[in-house]
């Protein structure tokens, strides 16, 4: 399935992919919507953005800073990818995709606040992922475990004050 994915994108769409991926890197895409969201959306905004930039940390720690220091898979051989994106990748582990856990844990966690913004957030997420297969980085099961992990970060995330008033107070 990663051979098909990676080579079934037209020139056109890969470069947009490859647009939207490079935007992402470093979580900078989620960033810059929490910036936004923070300077325009009020108080809405402001919480909305903070659950998002905490769940993406806490996806991103989950990930790799767990996950990956405990599975160590080799990313999907170079003679599967077409195109010279697979040269760029990281030498990490395969498993899990920390870009898709990162945008899946800021689009759902700012959905309940803001559901407008995290509709917004809901395509380039879904490029995300779609990217880290089509550019090799990933097999499709690594961005399925990044998107439970996103999604387990963004419960946690809004769940987690209550949790600990409930316990520990």
């Amino acid at each position: 399935m990663t051979k098909r994915i990676a080579a079934g994108a037209p020139p056109g769409l890969h470069r947009a992919l490859s647009i939207v991926e490079e935007t992402a890197e470093g979580s900078k895409l989620w960033c810059a919507a929490a910036a936004v969201m923070a300077c325009t959306g009020g108080r809405r905004g402001r919480v909305a953005a903070a659950a998002g930039l905490a769940s993406v940390a806490t996806a991103q720690l989950i990930s790799n800073g767990v996950c990956k220091q405990l599975v160590k898979r080799r990313r999907p051989p170079k003679e599967w990818i077409p195109h010279d994106e697979v040269e760029d990748r990281p030498d990490s582990s395969s498993f899990p995709s920390g870009h898709t856990a990162a945008a899946l844990a800021f689009t759902v966690a700012i959905t309940p606040t803001w559901p407008l913004a995290g509709a917004l957030c809901a395509l380039p997420a879904a490029v995300v992922a779609v990217e880290r297969v089509q550019s090799g980085a990933h097999y499709p099961s690594d961005v399925t475990a990044g998107a439970a992990i996103g999604l387990a970060g963004a419960w946690l995330t809004r769940r987690a004050p209550r949790l600990i008033l409930r316990h520990w107070l």
